[in-house]
């Protein structure tokens, strides 16, 4: 489709990522008792940032044009010439590419169904983390 991410489509990225990694891990290690509660509070906290990142772009897509921040400048260009710590800042804060609509499907933008796909994530680990322990694994009853 050619669409150039923005800041804040980077951090939604991470957030995947982040629970991604958190899923793999749990599902190689198969821990027990405490262990899922781990995983599952580490999964809802992955999600759970993820999911603010994806409110937060959708409320700067909800902005009137007026009140949108400045456009940016590219992230490859920030983090060549910007120390890394302003890099994240600038990314959290959005700017105006982060307001910009470039695709839709079922009247959702991206971060609308990124905030839907990290509210099930954030709901599975809070089910594993609250669940009562059982002596199997992560994935087995």
């Amino acid at each position: 489709m050619g669409l150039e991410p923005c800041p804040l489509c980077w951090l939604q990225r991470f957030g995947f990522m982040g629970a991604a990694v958190v899923s793999l891990l749990a599902f190689l290690h198969g821990p027990v008792a405490w262990g899922n509660r781990v995983y599952g509070l580490l999964l809802a906290l992955t999600a759970g940032a993820g999911l603010g990142v994806a409110i937060r772009q959708l409320w700067l897509q909800s902005l009137p044009a007026d009140q949108v921040p400045a456009c940016g400048p590219s992230v490859d260009y920030m983090l060549e010439v910007l120390p890394w710590k302003e890099v994240l800042a600038t990314a959290i804060r959005g700017t105006g590419d982060c307001a910009e609509v470039v695709w839709r499907f079922l009247g959702l933008s991206i971060p609308g169904w990124t905030a839907i796909c990290f509210s099930l994530l954030v709901l599975i680990g809070l089910y594993f983390l609250l669940r009562p322990a059982r002596s199997g694994g992560w994935i087995r009853s």
